[in-house]
């Protein structure tokens, strides 16, 4: 590997400056990486003072020609543009060689929407007799029932649940707090795993005000709920690709088709920003698209 003395400061920065996670700061510094590996595979060895346009350029080209998604790329080029912003803004450069780098146009790609039959069949294919049935139960109806995010729904407290207002206090990106409805259903399936199957589970300690817990008392993990609902999706002989976000875009996109108002989705999902609520409009115009193209006599 060649020698970048940068990684390291490079490294504090993206913690210390920008505030980012560790699975990010990983990310960034494994695309530097990457243009690295580039300059050993051709056999070339400039300093970074010297990486030029053209340099950049070459190595873009390298990762398209090694069959490197579009979506790949672009995150590749980010995490390099900001590598030299790092550099400029420490002045270790003075003219930034990724300035002119230009992205990859990516379609947007809508994601997968369960309908409510499939979410059915979901549940149904969920065994109640074994030790977790209701609790599975409660993770889908949650998951469906108010678009949580899976990060969300593990840190759920029993505390955080307000029974007779109907309302689930949840912890989004940022630890940024909301306050969202949550369904009779939803609560009816919560209520049975509280009240029959989590009291037969030995809670460790700091884990007694936490919902969902494992068969060892612990919290449940990220990985086992997508475990859980890709076991399920087997079970039911569901053909879609599905992962816990599944059924938060079914939860905004139903609500969209119902006739809500954006702003309100945006507000129960926590998005900070209503652009990235608006997706599921488009959603909404393709699911009409659909309904005209198969009904209308003039399509």
């Amino acid at each position: 590997m060649i020698n970048n003395p940068y990684l390291p400061s490079f490294k504090a920065y993206l913690k210390l400056e920008r505030s980012l996670s560790g699975n990010s700061v990983a990310a960034y510094l494994n695309d530097v990486q990457k243009l690295f590996q580039y300059f050993e595979a051709v056999e070339e060895s400039p300093a970074v003072k010297e990486i030029s346009s053209t340099d950049l350029k070459k190595f873009i080209s390298w990762i398209n020609e090694l069959g490197m998604l579009p979506s790949t790329q672009a995150r590749v080029i980010s995490g390099l543009k900001s590598f030299f912003s790092f550099l400029m803004l420490e002045q270790i450069i003075t003219v930034d060689p990724s300035a002119l780098l230009e992205t990859p146009r990516l379609g947007k790609k809508l994601p997968d929407v369960l309908n409510i039959e499939e979410i059915n069949g979901l549940l149904e294919a969920i065994d109640a007799s074994r030790p977790e049935g209701m609790r599975n139960k409660a993770i889908i109806e949650l998951l469906y029932g108010c678009g949580l995010r899976v990060s969300e729904l593990t840190n759920i407290k029993i505390s955080n649940i307000f029974y007779d207002s109907e309302f689930i206090r949840i912890v989004g990106k940022g630890n940024k707090e909301r306050i969202i409805p949550i369904g009779a259903t939803a609560l009816k399936y919560i209520k049975i795993y509280l009240e029959h199957s989590r009291v037969h589970v030995p809670i460790k300690k700091g884990y007694e005000d936490y919902i969902f817990l494992n068969r060892r008392g612990t919290g449940l993990s990220r990985i086992s709920v997508f475990t859980i609902i890709k076991e399920l999706a087997l079970a039911s002989g569901l053909k879609k690709s599905i992962s816990p976000h599944t059924f938060r875009h079914s939860f905004a996109t139903h609500l969209i088709e119902g006739g809500a108002d954006l702003r309100a989705v945006q507000e129960m999902l926590g998005h900070s920003s209503i652009t990235t609520t608006e997706i599921y409009t488009h959603l909404d115009r393709a699911y009409l698209k659909e309904v005209i193209t198969g009904f209308h006599p003039r399509s």
